[in-house]
């Protein structure tokens, strides 16, 4: 994944922000102290990306990826539009608690962006609704080049989208954010229909950590440098969600993506290993990856 990339990101501060004021009020309306369902993995599962995550002679890359992460930010599902007959395949190859979080094709955000965008809306939705109770929720993401001047279009899509489909929603836009009259009726516009606000953590893009929840539920789109700096901003995550998880937060969905994707496996598994030892939880642990957990200072590959 290139969006924000950097030259050298030791020169980034990757602090976190402090939440925006209305996050805690969200958790305390909507959020509840019960158990939180915690879905981590990466974007892709394919072996030419995930280069030396499986095994040698693994035949059926997705039946070993769903036995090692409980899901999957599944990005294919944005370059063109799959038979519900795939998604059927792909829900029988997996585990019961394994869930599926979708992107929404190009077709409605980047061609359509989002005008006139019914029809294929419906034939996305009939399709996604194959993975059944495997469907962890949908994703949306908007070009940089989508700016406010068209939240009607956003209003109408998310009028119209199906109620029964979780939605989470990115913007590149910086207007989006950095403009409060604007940020605040598109909160409001997605607090009102159920819809996440998606966080996405890039080095070069830090405006994007506007740490505002509309919804109980939280997808962060955590992007890695190929840095060692990686592993202190994981950390400082785990520290940020035990916060949530105190405030009532329902689900955390974290999806990692690196520029060498080979990379994802090793991240979102030190992620686990860190959030149970915080949270005393006890999700699955790739024992190939567990103790591979250091990188070569600025060459992004792992001893």
């Amino acid at each position: 994944m290139k969006f924000g990339k950097v030259e050298d990101p030791s020169t980034i501060d990757f602090t976190l922000p402090e939440d925006h004021h209305h996050t805690k009020t969200i958790l305390n309306k909507y959020g509840d102290k019960s158990e939180t369902k915690f879905h981590i993995g990466c974007a892709k599962w394919n072996k030419t990306d995930l280069k030396n995550f499986y095994p040698r002679g693994t035949k059926n890359e997705l039946e070993y990826y769903s036995g090692e992460f409980n899901s999957i930010e599944l990005n294919a599902t944005y370059y063109r539009i799959f038979p519900p007959e795939q998604f059927a395949k792909w829900k029988e190859k997996t585990p019961e608690h394994f869930r599926f979080f979708p992107k929404v094709t190009q077709n409605i955000s980047q061609f359509k962006r989002l005008l006139d965008a019914e029809e294929l809306v419906d034939t996305y939705a009939n399709s996604v609704r194959y993975l059944d109770q495997k469907l962890g929720g949908v994703f949306l993401q908007m070009m940089a080049n989508f700016s406010p001047k068209d939240f009607d279009r956003v209003v109408n899509f998310i009028e119209y989208w199906p109620k029964d489909i979780p939605l989470a929603v990115e913007f590149r836009h910086t207007d989006w954010y950095n403009n409060a009259e604007i940020a605040n009726e598109l909160y409001l516009l997605f607090e009102n229909h159920g819809i996440s606000n998606v966080i996405t953590d890039t080095a070069g893009r830090r405006d994007l950590l506007h740490m505002r929840l509309t919804t109980p539920s939280v997808f962060i789109r955590y992007v890695g440098a190929n840095h060692d700096s990686d592993y202190l901003r994981l950390d400082e995550w785990i520290e940020r969600i035990k916060i949530w998880v105190n405030e009532g937060i329902k689900e955390v969905n974290f999806f990692i993506h690196q520029n060498l994707e080979e990379a994802s496996p090793l991240l979102s598994t030190y992620f686990v290993k860190q959030l149970n030892a915080a949270l005393g939880l006890s999700h699955h642990i790739p024992a190939n990856l567990l103790n591979l957990k250091t990188t070569q200072p600025n060459t992004g590959l792992f001893k």
